[in-house]
């Protein structure tokens, strides 16, 4: 038997591991034309289902990506967003589809135009205040990590 000391380390090691495991990832860059934004990555299944939930606040230039390892008509809502969001939905070459507009709570649907593969949501109005619309490519999603599946 090990000794109790021996013990509260191996605790201590094995809590500072998870913990570290656990850690959000450095945000991707993405670029839309001119504008720079700092996306945090939803490349899980688990990630995608929270999103942005509870979130109270969310960096002006900052949003998060939803990556999904195929391309097909995605949809997202509200439920437990506390923040209004705009969502630009992506197909695999990086052309956005369409954008919608969402508010918080909502369980209305918002889904893509055709096959998307990532969806990239913003602040409330953040797409049109930045002129970025339909038919515009963002720059960056081929450096996400791969898209795990359930």
């Amino acid at each position: 038997m090990l000794p109790p000391a021996h013990l509260l380390l191996m605790l201590f090691a094995s809590l500072s591991v998870a913990a570290h495991a656990q850690a959000p990832a450095a945000p991707a860059e993405l670029v839309i034309g001119t504008h720079r934004i700092a996306a945090e990555v939803a490349d899980t299944p688990a990630a995608r289902a929270k999103g942005l939930m509870h979130r109270k606040t969310l960096p002006e230039h900052g949003g998060m990506v939803f990556a999904h390892a195929d391309s097909r008509t995605r949809c997202m809502w509200m439920k437990n967003t506390l923040i209004p969001l705009s969502v630009a939905f992506i197909d695999e070459h990086g052309r956005i589809l369409n954008i919608e507009d969402m508010q918080p709570g909502s369980l209305d649907r918002h889904c893509s135009a055709g096959p998307a593969r990532f969806a990239l949501e913003m602040n409330l109005g953040w797409f049109r205040k930045n002129g970025v619309q339909a038919g515009d490519t963002v720059a960056g999603l081929a450096r996400l990590p791969p898209a795990r599946r359930p």
